[in-house]
């Protein structure tokens, strides 16, 4: 006789999987993931959309490299464009830097507005060729999303908690620690998401700096006349952002005051 529990764990499984198998997340992953290690067998692919292309597929070297050089790049200038931006959006949401705000806030929108090959060109003559001066650019580029985010979340915490922290006992530090930046943290949290999904787009154009990246193709396949190179690079480019970004709204749904687990 067929044991009902077996039966049970068999359909909340299969509830489990169906489930998962809803979100898009998932299979923008396994996408990601498919188009780096099965790339270079595209060549038939690549033949069809491209007959007069001899050299369909980017050799030089892996995609799997080529995506590990990108994301590095874009941990590091997000990680500094982070560390910079809460900070001066602490800074000037505290009385001794309240009269910052304005000039804070118009550099950071100049610094997103400033072309990103433009600040290239500015730092390799200091930085030299290579990695470095990618990351500055693409930390200057993502700073203002992260400023205004952090500015946001902390002007909305309301008055009366802070009052009331401060009546507890509360010294300045305190407030600013266990009350206003846990509150603030989902507004941050979005400003994060975005400078993100923009430096793993803009992170490209550090290959023009000989920095490595999924950006290498794309620039040697448009200096080549090379289509195909450059389908290639904004394929994975395109993915990985896409991947990134599901999970930056997995977060966030976990961030959300009242919210515990993902949709």
């Amino acid at each position: 006789m067929n044991d009902p529990h077996s039966w049970d764990d068999m359909a909340r499984l299969l509830a489990a999987l169906i489930h998962w198998g809803r979100r898009p997340g998932l299979w923008i992953t396994l996408l990601l993931v498919a188009a780096i290690f099965l790339m270079p067998a595209a060549g038939p692919l690549m033949r069809t959309l491209f007959p007069g292309d001899p050299r369909p597929v980017y050799a030089r070297a892996s995609f799997f490299e080529l995506t590990l050089a990108h994301v590095e790049l874009v941990a590091l200038s997000s990680l500094a464009a982070a560390t910079i931006g809460i900070g001066l959006g602490i800074f000037v949401t505290r009385d001794s830097g309240r009269e910052f705000a304005a000039m804070v806030s118009a550099t950071a929108a100049i610094g997103q507005t400033f072309p990103p090959v433009a600040v290239l060109a500015l730092t390799i003559p200091v930085l030299g060729y290579g990695a470095a001066p990618a990351v500055a650019a693409l930390c200057l580029y993502a700073i203002f999303p992260v400023i205004e985010a952090t500015v946001t979340g902390l002007h909305a915490v309301p008055a009366v908690v802070r009052d009331a922290a401060m009546g507890m006992g509360f010294a300045p530090r305190d407030v600013l620690w266990r009350i206003e930046l846990p509150l603030a943290f989902p507004f941050i949290l979005a400003g994060l998401r975005n400078a993100v999904i923009i430096n793993i787009g803009t992170a490209a154009i550090g290959s023009a700096a000989g920095a490595l990246s999924l950006g290498s193709p794309i620039i040697e396949g448009l200096s080549a006349s090379n289509p195909a190179y450059v389908l290639e690079g904004a394929a994975i480019v395109a993915l990985l952002a896409m991947a990134v970004d599901r999970c930056f709204a997995w977060l966030e749904d976990f961030a959300r005051p009242g919210e515990m687990r993902p949709k």
